[in-house]
């Protein structure tokens, strides 16, 4: 399919090269806004076109490139088709006639294209599918690891009771060296 395609591309090339847009009797405005259509698909057929499907040949199972290929082949089919359109209408039977038969190749290359999109994007999914029952399987066969019990008590003081204040233990006296005075009786006068 890509070769075909880089044979579309440089048919195209060759074909839009021999059109005579400039002779066209058209309005000015639109004759320029063809040519800049004529000149943006040729800058696409000889730069990125290639680009993506050199890409693509390296990593053809790459989902992401068939799809960058598509919506660039879609690009071009659409601007390839206002140009026939406008060759139709106001250029040469010929130009006309080669115009459009790229468009029709290129149409076809954009439908094989959707078409292996559509089967390596189910071939992917089922491939994710199988993967997915994998892990699920093997899973399964490993043991999970037992959880840590944590106990948080937020209410420690209603389920402890208060602790009981302990008597202080009364000191031993301290022993002096000095000894200890009576007191002196006292005298009363006697009448």
């Amino acid at each position: 399919m890509l070769t075909q395609l880089d044979q579309a591309s440089q048919t195209t090339l060759v074909d839009l090269s021999k059109l005579r847009i400039e002779k066209w009797k058209m309005d000015s405005n639109y004759k320029r806004q063809t040519q800049s259509n004529a000149e943006s698909v040729q800058r696409n057929l000889q730069s990125a076109l290639p680009e993506i499907t050199g890409q693509l040949r390296n990593a053809p199972e790459d989902l992401g490139l068939t799809f960058k290929l598509y919506r660039n082949l879609d690009a071009l089919y659409d601007v390839l088709g206002s140009i026939a359109e406008s060759a139709g209408a106001f250029g040469s039977r010929d130009e006309f006639q080669s115009v459009s038969n790229d468009l029709n190749t290129f149409e076809r290359a954009r439908r094989q294209l959707a078409e292996r999109l559509e089967n390596l994007t189910a071939s992917k999914e089922t491939e994710l599918a199988g993967l997915r029952a994998q892990i699920k399987t093997l899973q399964a066969q490993v043991p999970p690891p037992t959880p840590k019990k944590i106990v948080v008590d937020d209410d420690e003081t209603a389920k402890k009771p208060a602790p009981k204040k302990k008597k202080p233990v009364p000191k031993p006296p301290a022993a002096t060296t000095a000894p200890a005075t009576a007191p002196a009786p006292q005298s009363t006068p006697q009448q």
